[in-house]
């Protein structure tokens, strides 16, 4: 049976190193040790509810790389590399489409122009594509990736500059069911989410400024930032087992749980498999 894939990438230079995000100062660093930590207990959470979790290398000087969430997008063996906003990320692109490509990964580039930050504003819900664009990645990418893909893609405007990404103020849990918080979005965003998301979840402020939408769902189990009670009750009442774990050096940089992963598998869906699954270990790093 097929397995949820998931690459990360340690955590060796993570640091906040300038700032690009509201939740930024480098005068507020990171304990490294902690960090550490956090990042390990989230590897392990996910291989103990059945994932698997490969690994990339990190690089000096690329503090941010362990948020492989916005390396790029993968949908079955084709990947859609990045295209940061900041130039102080813009380094890591090169790091990210090398990996995928030793994998066997088919990269694909958009124009240089475009500014797309991989699966940070792009979630799949189903068959659908939510996409977040204005404050990092642009509208025009969209249409684009949906050619790419044959998919479907749901264009959301995002607001406010705490939630920059999608997966910071979205989170799909399965086709049908979505976490959100409602004041990220533009009003007609709002109504797209509610038009195409029959059971939607809607977060305190907060919870949501907790980074507890920036979780990780594996089947019928989640990994989610916490504390978040309300939110841990309500994913419970819809049957599914809630791992909560502390992120509090990642929120440091304005990340946490999703951040720090990027799907590479979708089981259930076809050729969702990443190239070489069935033979690399699970914990090979190249």
């Amino acid at each position: 049976m097929e397995r949820a894939s998931f690459l990360m990438c340690r955590p060796t230079y993570f640091g906040v190193r300038y700032e690009i995000n509201p939740w930024m100062d480098t005068g507020r660093q990171p304990d490294p040790a902690l960090a550490l930590r956090q990042w390990e207990a989230l590897r392990r959470a996910l291989e103990e509810i059945g994932a698997e979790v490969r690994t990339c290398a990190p690089r000096p000087r690329l503090p941010d790389m362990t948020f492989t969430a916005n390396a790029g997008l993968v949908s079955g063996t084709t990947f859609i590399a990045s295209r940061f906003r900041h130039e102080e990320r813009a380094p890591e692109e090169p790091h990210f489409a090398a990996w995928f490509r030793r994998q066997g990964y088919r990269v694909v580039d958009l124009p240089k122009d475009y500014r797309f930050e991989g699966e940070g504003d792009a979630l799949f819900l189903g068959r659908k594509l939510f996409a977040g664009y204005y404050i990092r990645s642009d509208i025009q990418t969209h249409e684009a990736i949906g050619s790419m893909l044959d998919v479907q893609v749901l264009s959301l405007s995002l607001v406010n500059e705490h939630f920059y990404h999608l997966d910071t103020c979205f989170a799909p849990v399965r086709p049908g069911c979505a976490v959100y918080y409602p004041p990220a979005f533009d009003r007609y965003s709002l109504q797209v989410i509610r038009n195409n998301v029959g059971d939607l979840i809607a977060v305190s402020e907060e919870e949501a400024r907790r980074f507890c939408c920036n979780m990780v769902v594996v089947g019928r189990q989640a990994v989610v930032p916490g504390p978040c009670d309300d939110l841990a009750r309500e994913l419970e009442a819809r049957g599914l087992g809630v791992h909560v774990l502390g992120f509090s050096e990642f929120l440091k940089s304005g990340g946490a749980a999703k951040c720090l992963t990027l799907r590479l598998s979708r089981p259930g869906y076809p050729s969702s498999a990443p190239p070489g699954s069935q033979s690399k270990s699970a914990s090979s790093s190249d």
